[in-house]
């Protein structure tokens, strides 16, 4: 008799689920005309949308067809989720704009990137870019969460940008590193051979802690003064280690 209830119990159990998932999928479906006519509409007030299309279902809007810039794919789904009852956006639009050779698109996005005027302190962050048929990677290090979005910040608009994937990591939080990447700065650019670098707003020698570990990015004139900033950079108290990775400007 109580396995009969237990049976019993499971298939309401069972019945009532299936009855709120039917509930609230009639609650998302009934929306669907509305959206579709909202955001049909909201696509076609802007000229740089003209070829994208959506469908909804459930309340989903899949956005499909093609733009001429990376960003406008961002802009596009923006748009659309604050659109009312509009319950998600699957973004499938294709970014068919101007192609640039990836070896030419790459140099350009990490000169953004390295002279990038949005950035708090590119003092303590490197990052670098790499493109595969237009898709650019960015990876690499910053102190701040407000630095990781302005090392990107320029690139969704450039031509032949197809997609952007940001692998840019955040550095831990801690006092002991800034009063090791302090230290660093005031021995590496209070040196009488790397003082000049010190009026350089972009910084040649960017300085990247974690954990006391310090490494060592940019480029600079000579092996001379590459040296030199390994073992300014060796004499900090507190320092674990020293990654050296500066580059050597090549003589043309």
């Amino acid at each position: 008799m109580k396995s009969m209830f237990r049976v019993a119990g499971l298939f309401l159990g069972l019945s009532l689920a299936s009855v709120g998932l039917a509930a609230q999928t009639n609650g998302a479906n009934r929306y669907d005309s509305s959206i579709q006519a909202k955001v049909t509409q909201q696509l076609a007030d802007k000229s740089e949308f003209k070829r994208v299309q959506a469908s909804v279902n459930d309340g989903i809007v899949t956005l499909t067809g093609n733009v001429d810039l990376y960003q406008q794919k961002l802009d596009a789904a923006k748009k659309i989720k604050k659109s009312a009852n509009v319950q998600g956006v699957r973004n499938l639009i294709v970014v068919d704009g101007k192609d640039v050779p990836d070896a030419e698109l790459a140099m350009q996005v990490n000169r953004k990137i390295y002279y990038n005027p949005y950035g708090y302190d590119n003092l303590f962050d490197f990052v670098t870019a790499s493109v595969q048929n237009g898709v650019v990677t960015v990876e690499g290090e910053v102190r701040l969460d407000v630095d990781r979005d302005a090392a990107v910040a320029g690139i969704n608009n450039m031509p032949g940008v197809k997609d952007v994937i940001n692998n840019i990591r955040i550095e831990p939080t801690s006092l002991f590193d800034d009063r090791i990447r302090v230290a660093e700065t005031r021995a590496i650019y209070r040196d009488p051979v790397l003082s000049r670098y010190a009026i350089v707003p972009t910084y040649p020698i960017r300085i990247v802690v974690e954990n006391g570990h310090v490494t060592l990015y940019g480029t600079v004139a000579n092996q001379m003064d590459k040296q030199v900033a390994g073992i300014r950079a060796n004499q900090v108290f507190g320092a674990f280690s020293v990654q050296n990775n500066l580059q050597v400007e090549k003589k043309s």
